[in-house]
């Protein structure tokens, strides 16, 4: 393997939480994924998956943003009922990774932008993975987890909802980022 390669991924492994480096010592882990993650993504894909974070930041972002702005009544009607099947689908023993995206991608499709759905679906198999093991992972854990990400999902909704992007844009970047840590023990 080259050494840019190495780089490329302990530079992602450190984005996401997982190593630190330290001058003139090296790279060491900090925090391990979940045993659990490893039930939806190999060793091998684990940057790259994770590393999806890092544009759905961006893309998810603005998409929430868009879509508080922009979105017409039977667009927020879908987004809220997806909300709906979301909340079902997590308090029963259904995966819900199906329903996570379905409301992900209902946002992206009120932004009145085509674009934004066709670059999300392009993410759609590492997203599918993520959203797997986030719900099985959160799942393994107290009840209260599952309650914080079905809050973190009604913040978004509640966002487009009331036409505030910045608020949107905000509750969809902290939906991720939490996302992201409940994916490490």
């Amino acid at each position: 393997m080259s050494r840019s390669v190495v780089r490329e991924a302990l530079a992602r492994l450190a984005s996401d939480g997982v190593t630190e480096a330290r001058r003139g010592a090296g790279s060491f882990v900090i925090r391990l994924p979940s045993h659990l993650l490893k039930r939806h993504v190999q060793d091998s894909d684990l940057p790259g998956t994770l590393g999806t974070y890092e544009v759905r930041f961006v893309l998810e972002g603005e998409a929430a943003k868009l879509a508080a702005t922009r979105r017409s009544g039977p667009e927020m009607q879908t987004i809220e009922d997806r909300l709906v099947d979301l909340r079902r689908a997590l308090l029963s023993d259904d995966a819900a990774d199906i329903e996570d995206m379905a409301l992900h991608v209902s946002i992206m499709a009120a932004t009145g932008n085509r674009s934004f759905v066709i670059a999300f679906e392009a993410l759609h198999e590492d997203i599918g993975r993520v959203m797997k093991a986030g719900v099985d992972i959160s799942r393994s854990r107290p009840p209260e987890v599952i309650s914080a990400m079905m809050a973190e999902h009604e913040q978004i909704v509640e966002a487009i909802r009331h036409h505030d992007p910045d608020r949107a844009a905000l509750a969809m970047r902290w939906h991720l980022s939490q996302g992201r840590r409940r994916l490490m023990p």
